[in-house]
């Protein structure tokens, strides 16, 4: 009998979800583990939460996902309907790329040759995937980030030879994805999608701790205060319609105990703070435990 692995997440992805995972299982509906249900991932990311419910959640009828950046629901469409081509491609820049492991300069070039390529977005939709795909698994520390003109701007890593083609988790991404609708743009069209029950998973990008400490730009558009109560006016509507949600976001209040950001807008509902670890970090000294927000409805 053939075994099949399970898919997970094959992007690096600041703010990845994986650390949260034990966390998220504790304040899950247990009405979700016997009965079948929507999933829903208003932005997806790297789909560690997605992945993690696909595989321990079979009563999961139907999971939708969005996401505004352009760039990662294409991957996401190509890895559900052109995993081989996909796969092909990838080995080819691996190979390409490992070739010139020694020449520091070399590497470079070939880097910034990719991203000019990706940054043109004129290539067919497999190709831009694979260069999405190459360019996280090179890019200094897998961050995505795009400037107003939506050009993707992060410098090289320091990796020797990375992964960039792991061509099993890339077919057991693909056969997951078969049961998943993806979509492309603002958050609230999920709405239409939901049949209940519905559970719905919000992974906004998080309000900065400082000035500093923002890496929330993987869209040219900004994710101000006022998006985040735009959000939270979008969780009340769920409410009001008998859905089930949770939420994550940065804890400012750990931060500065005046700023109560999030315990008043979300102050109808359950706010449970968790520790996780931020890794998307130069200085290593500054990695660490701080404390997030997972918020809920029940």
């Amino acid at each position: 009998m053939l075994e099949f692995m399970n898919a997970k997440p094959f992007l690096k992805w600041a703010g990845g979800k994986t650390q949260l995972i034990g966390d998220i299982e504790n304040v899950l509906p247990k009405k979700f583990i016997a009965n079948k249900f929507t999933y829903i991932e208003p932005f997806v990311g790297s789909g560690a939460i997605l992945f993690w419910m696909l595989n321990n959640f079979p009563k999961i009828e139907k999971a939708v996902i969005n996401d505004i950046n352009t760039d990662l629901t294409n991957t996401y469409k190509v890895i559900a309907s052109k995993p081989i081509e996909l796969i092909s491609l990838l080995k080819e820049f691996q190979t390409e790329y490992h070739n010139i492991d020694t020449d520091t300069e070399l590497k470079r070039e070939y880097y910034t040759a990719k991203r000019t390529l990706f940054n043109t977005r004129s290539t067919d939709k497999e190709t831009q995937a694979a260069l999405f795909i190459f360019l996280n698994r090179t890019c200094f520390n897998g961050l995505f980030r795009v400037n107003k003109s939506n050009a993707f701007n992060v410098p090289i890593g320091s990796y020797k030879k990375p992964m960039i083609c792991d061509a099993d988790n890339l077919l057991a991404v693909s056969e997951a994805l078969q049961k998943v609708e993806i979509l492309t743009g603002d958050y609230q069209q999920t709405l239409s999608h939901a049949e209940k029950p519905a559970l719905f998973y919000f992974d906004p990008p998080y309000k900065p701790l400082n000035k500093t400490s923002s890496f929330n730009s993987y869209a040219k558009d900004e994710f101000d205060d006022n998006e985040q109560i735009r959000l939270r006016d979008f969780c009340k509507t769920l409410n009001n319609l008998g859905h089930n949600w949770i939420l994550s976001n940065s804890d400012v209040k750990g931060k500065d105990l005046e700023d109560n950001f999030f315990d008043d807008i979300y102050e109808d509902f359950n706010i449970n703070r968790v520790f996780a670890r931020r890794n998307i970090n130069a200085n290593a000294e500054k990695r660490g435990k701080l404390t997030e927000l997972l918020i809920t409805n029940y």
